[in-house]
């Protein structure tokens, strides 16, 4: 379904679904390319119900968007968060849909999935094989495990709720009912084209707010997209970053393959996680999160 903009291409909508398809699932298709409203793939009352429909259809297990871009901050005042949890559904999305899932875990504590779209990731063209393999082993759990390398990270042993998503729409949420309270939590964001005053900026609103103050670790993704003005004199990303370190109340460890890339990890939002660093890289395991053993096929 599209819960907030629509796909350009509906030709990638035809190839995610026949790629699930050979997978061996059975695919409801609530995405209609002709019912294009402005930029949203439907008017807010056809998104609304396209999200009912799917969430307390009998034989739905996965609810997965098509894509993200802008359209839930508009249904959010109107979603029935309980009416979407009670269906016992798994809601899978990343970028806009990071809405979504703050709204579900705030008001029933109901976890979800930071995980592939259906067009820009399954039917992309050239489809990442470590994006697609990486949804289906954390989908199949009972555990999953991030390892990644990379160098100049703090040392960190930390335990905690694993959260996040997109900084943007995290940042959107500050002060509203769809804010989670999540005490001693790993959070991680990511963005795109946003430039790095405008990542220190949302990244500060959440230390001000003392939302970082009750995390364990702040772990980022992928921050591309972005260009630098001629008037930085050195403040680039590196430089936001040195900042950071030095000013936030946590410890800052970069190098997460997640965000508007296509090399990308399967994050279950609300899971347990342990997180391990050293200046040589990290690994995040997660556990205890809702799992569909059919994507062992």
């Amino acid at each position: 379904m599209a819960p907030a903009g629509y796909v350009p291409d509906p030709a990638a909508v035809a190839r995610g679904i026949a790629y699930l398809a050979a997978r061996g699932c059975r695919v409801h298709n609530y995405y209609d390319h002709g019912a294009i409203h402005q930029r949203f793939g439907g008017t807010d009352a056809a998104r609304l119900d396209a999200l009912y429909a799917a969430a307390e259809h009998p034989e739905v297990d996965l609810v997965m968007a098509v894509r993200g871009g802008y359209g839930l901050t508009r249904l959010m005042p109107a979603i029935d968060f309980e009416r979407l949890a009670a269906g016992g559904k798994l809601f899978v999305g990343y970028s806009d849909i990071t809405a979504l899932q703050m709204g579900l875990y705030a008001k029933t504590g109901t976890q979800s999935y930071a995980g592939p779209f259906v067009a820009n990731d399954f039917g992309a063209h050239e489809p990442d094989q470590f994006t697609l393999d990486d949804f289906w082993t954390c989908l199949a759990g009972p555990t999953h495990t991030v390892n990644e390398t990379v160098r100049g990270n703090p040392r960190v042993e930390a335990a905690g709720t694993v959260w996040g998503g997109n900084l943007a729409m995290i940042a959107s949420l500050i002060g509203t009912e769809w804010f989670p309270r999540i005490d001693n939590g790993i959070l991680f964001v990511e963005d795109i084209a946003e430039h790095p005053y405008r990542v220190e900026r949302m990244l500060l609103q959440l230390m001000h707010t003392g939302v970082l103050a009750r995390q364990q670790a702040l772990v980022l993704g992928d921050f591309s997209g972005y260009r630098l003005g001629t008037m930085e004199n050195g403040y680039d990303f590196d430089a936001m970053l040195t900042y950071l370190r030095q000013t936030l109340p946590i410890p800052v460890v970069t190098g997460l393959s997640f965000g508007h890339i296509p090399r990308r990890v399967t994050i279950p939002f609300g899971a347990q996680a342990t997180l391990v660093s050293n200046g040589e890289g990290f690994r995040l395991t997660m556990s205890d999160y809702p799992t569909w053993p059919s994507a062992r096929w």
